[in-house]
């Protein structure tokens, strides 16, 4: 089952989960100490001073004709006073955003936005107004812990498009580690709640005496299940309000490691483990991932940073029971987490300096950028992506295979990027090339294409033909370059193409 956002645009997944972000962030980092912070338990009015409606006017990329822009569309979110001056709402709320314009309750003026610091991976975002009258009146909401289980709590937004604010009341039912839809693969620490969560809700704070504890962002359709909802916990809103103060936004680490739970006692006396419910197995490390060289296929992890590691991968983190990856994801670029194992029947510790976050994309949704491409004799090529399955219904089973085993199969390893022939626009230099149609290519003149890049470098060489080989398939793809030549102009003409290709994934 996997999640969707319910603000009404961008439906790149049909599902029965939906986005309906009530996020609500208070940018700690950016507080500024000389802020007084006010309790909103007996003034609810301060609260309504401090919310905005957001109205996106957005511009999603064009997949199938990459050279021409995209459809133009309108949705709503909102958002909340976290600092001074700043404005924290989900990251789905204002992606691919060409205009954003803001309202408060009781003023007609409508104020004009900008995205600051954006992040895909955990659907946070933080906005910068234009005019510093917005922020007259309003007060910045404080930032609480995770609520307890059965404790109510009010969520506050603008759903389905109305112009007044809405308060629906809801009970804290689960704190679990759940999918974010907006990216699609990330998956993160999320609090569900039974309250009534609607497009439009998306970038609201949910409040529990008087203090920010979460942001709805996601909830199930009406035809799953009726008033379940998620909304983004404050450690998520902390992390990514201590990742961009200073400027930049470096995404979250990620062990990329695969574990097995050991709970069969045979398992685990086979392994040399007591019988004491703790350790999870190793079961695959990817070569790309800041785990690969510290710990091994086959190793049992015991803790984490001191933390003790259960058979079913837990570890006990804020009075709770969390998924080990929870202890990687609170820390950032440069800092390092502690391991230790199990090897061989023996013990030994680890430290793992978390250099990077995972290198490669591919599987995640992607947003404010320009799609990727290079013509060629009609021919579009692109690299394999979310984005590009989702736009275009690709037949080729192949296809399915590299983008699902692009991680677990590391095909990552000789394909960085995977690039496949989309689509070919009709013209006579390219008649009877349809069967190579939606083909990963391997060569262009006994060159390996592991990049976009490099199918761009092998056609720009000075070649009299460029012989292209795809995976699986025995027979090459042959051009000549004088009639390649012959064929710009006019396929350029007919199908209205200004840029025969765009290398760089830059932001629209």
């Amino acid at each position: 089952m996997q999640p969707r956002r319910t603000t009404p645009r961008r439906p790149l997944h049909r599902s029965s989960f939906r986005l309906a972000s009530l996020a609500f962030f208070t940018l700690l980092g950016l507080v500024q100490t000389s802020v007084v912070h006010h309790s909103f338990a007996a003034d609810p009015s301060l609260i309504r001073k401090s919310l905005a409606r957001i109205s996106n006017t957005s511009q999603e990329p064009n997949y199938k004709q990459p050279w021409l822009p995209g459809m133009t569309m309108s949705s709503s979110g909102t958002g909340w006073v976290v600092s001074k001056n700043r404005i924290l709402t989900n990251a789905h709320v204002v992606s691919n955003a060409r205009f954003l314009t803001l309202e408060k309750e009781r003023d007609p003026k409508k104020y004009i936005a900008e995205v600051e610091h954006i992040a895909h991976d955990c659907d946070l975002a933080i906005l910068k107004v234009q005019d510093p009258a917005f922020f007259d009146g309003t007060i910045p909401l404080d930032i609480g812990g995770i609520p307890e289980i059965e404790t109510e709590v009010s969520v506050y937004g603008y759903p389905i498009g109305g112009d007044r604010l809405s308060v629906t009341r809801g009970v804290v039912s689960r704190v679990d580690f759940r999918p974010y839809a907006h990216s699609g693969i990330d998956s993160h620490l999320t609090i569900q709640i039974d309250a009534a969560i609607n497009p439009g809700n998306s970038g609201g704070p949910v409040l529990q005496k008087g203090k920010v504890v979460g942001v709805a962002f996601q909830g199930f359709s009406g035809d799953v299940a009726q008033n379940v909802g998620y909304m983004i916990p404050t450690p998520v809103i902390r992390r990514f309000l201590t990742d961009i103060s200073d400027g930049i936004y470096d995404r979250y680490m990620d062990l990329s490691l695969t574990t097995f739970n050991t709970l069969n006692p045979a398992m685990r006396a086979g392994l040399g483990l007591p019988n004491n419910d703790l350790g999870v197995f190793v079961s695959s490390v990817a070569t790309a991932g800041v785990c690969h060289g510290y710990v091994l296929p086959g190793d049992v992890i015991l803790a984490v940073d001191g933390l003790p590691v259960a058979s079913d991968g837990t570890v006990e983190l804020d009075n709770d029971r969390v998924q080990m990856a929870e202890v990687a994801e609170r820390k950032f670029r440069g800092d390092s987490i502690k391991v230790r194992l199990l090897r061989d029947r023996k013990e030994l510790e680890t430290k793992i300096p978390l250099a990077q976050a995972w290198p490669f994309s591919m599987q995640a949704n992607q947003f404010d950028v320009q799609p990727t491409y290079v013509l060629f004799g009609g021919l579009l090529f692109q690299p394999l992506s979310r984005n590009l399955l989702s736009s275009v219904q690709f037949q080729n089973p192949r296809l399915t295979y590299y983008f699902e085993a692009f991680v677990p199969k590391e095909i990552y390893k000789e394909h960085p990027e995977v690039v496949v022939l989309s689509n070919i626009l009709a013209d006579p230099i390219n008649t009877y090339l349809t069967e190579f149609k939606e083909g990963v290519v391997d060569e262009i003149n006994s060159k390996p294409v592991r990049s976009l890049k490099d199918a761009a470098d092998a056609f720009a060489q000075n070649s009299d033909f460029y012989v292209v080989t795809f995976i699986g398939n025995g027979r090459p793809l042959v051009l000549e370059r004088t009639a390649v030549e012959a064929s710009r102009e006019r396929i350029r003409t007919r199908y209205g193409i200004q840029r025969e290709q765009n290398l760089e994934a830059n932001p629209q």
